[in-house]
């Protein structure tokens, strides 16, 4: 786009650099930021994960040690003892974006006749709540990363577009403008010097 050449332009142009330059460094930190939790909390779900998968294991290796539950009738497998209801979920503001906090699961209550189960089943039925649990504080977990990548995948193309874009452009508006007014500045000043020489010859 072409810039016009003249004075009030160039405070324009040299308004807008400051407003760039001053706007870039609080850009630039909350990238650093955003990527800083977003690792941190990749980290924090890495570990629930293996958490998840070790409870997973623990109980699969603790029910196959009594090969029961595939010998229960359909409505009766374990898996009917624990339905998750809701996740209960706060708010957090990380960098100006609000993610979701996990704050509990909770489950509905599954009336069973424990003459229909083996003693074990009790325990199961923590255990598996405690697995849903977990999962669905990874899940919370997870969301909360794509949010906040999404937010950094903004806030890094606003840091180039300033950075390449908007202060280059602007310093070299200012750069043009600045010759073309010097120029213009120059050839008054000659201008003026011929004018008088002729208004002097004129006079004698």
């Amino acid at each position: 786009m072409a810039v016009k050449l003249t004075k009030n332009e160039l405070k324009t142009q040299k308004d807008q650099l400051k407003q760039f330059q001053r706007y870039l460094p609080t850009l630039q930190l909350k990238k650093q930021q955003l990527q800083i939790v977003i690792r941190d909390i990749s980290a924090e779900l890495e570990k629930k994960n293996s958490e998840l998968k070790a409870m997973q294991k623990g109980l699969d290796d603790w029910v196959a040690v009594f090969a029961e539950n595939q010998l229960f009738d359909e409505s009766l497998r374990l898996e009917k003892l624990v339905e998750p209801e809701n996740v209960v979920t706060g708010v957090d503001n990380i960098a100006g974006v609000r993610i979701p906090v996990f704050r509990d699961l909770t489950f509905k209550d599954v009336v069973y006749n424990v003459e229909d189960y083996p003693l074990w089943v009790d325990t199961a039925v923590f255990r598996l709540k405690d697995i849903a649990r977990l999962s669905a504080l990874a899940k919370t977990l997870q969301r909360q990363i794509e949010l906040l990548e999404r937010e950094l995948r903004t806030t890094s193309q606003r840091v180039n577009l300033f950075e390449k874009v908007k202060i280059p452009e602007a310093k070299e508006n200012i750069r043009v403008i600045g010759i073309y007014l010097g120029d213009q500045q120059t050839s008054a000043v000659v201008r003026g010097k011929i004018a008088k020489k002729k208004l002097q010859g004129a006079e004698k």
